[in-house]
């Protein structure tokens, strides 16, 4: 059993086997978790001093994520998103900033100057930037709940090499 002590310590007992009649304890320290020391939102804002515009993060070898990214590019007619490999040292940077590990490269990532969207909550944001009709369809698929349409996109996420491929390099 274990039980927290004032000092920082836990104090550890051990029941031994019957044929022992006394009791070990063992002291041990618990070191309090590392943040990350380095602010990832001041180390990225120079993304957004010239351009604020968002930036979609994308698996750059995958073919669906590439085909995803050509779709948007060619929707987005007033070129209001921007677009990086979750693998490029700007987008392992930028999902520092999104509370994600570097080398995550399950979701599409969204990056505003103030927020960052993942799953299908990135794919809806997405599609608020685009042209018409893809808004309002973004408008009625938020009343699908959260649960239901990350589950559907982590199915399609989990298998998008087995299905759609992947490629050895970056094609965008």
């Amino acid at each position: 059993m274990a039980l927290p002590l004032s000092n920082g310590c836990t104090r550890l007992t051990l029941s031994p086997p019957a044929r022992f009649r006394h009791q070990s304890t063992i002291f041990a320290t618990l070191s309090p978790s590392r943040p990350d020391t380095v602010n990832w939102v001041e180390a990225t804002s120079s993304f957004f001093d010239q351009d604020t515009r968002p930036i979609m993060l994308f698996d750059g070898v995958c073919n669906l994520c590439n085909g995803g990214v050509r779709f948007v590019s060619n929707v987005d007619g007033n070129r209001r998103i921007r677009f990086e490999a979750l693998q490029s040292e700007s987008g392992k940077k930028l999902l520092r900033r999104s509370g994600r590990a570097p080398d995550d490269i399950s979701s599409v990532v969204l990056v505003e100057k103030d927020r960052s969207y993942i799953k299908s909550e990135a794919v809806l944001k997405i599609m608020e930037y685009l042209e018409l009709p893809f808004p309002q369809l973004a408008f009625f698929l938020q009343f699908v709940p959260l649960f239901v349409r990350d589950f559907m996109y982590d199915n399609v996420a989990n298998n998008r090499y087995a299905i759609f491929g992947y490629s050895d390099s970056c094609e965008i």
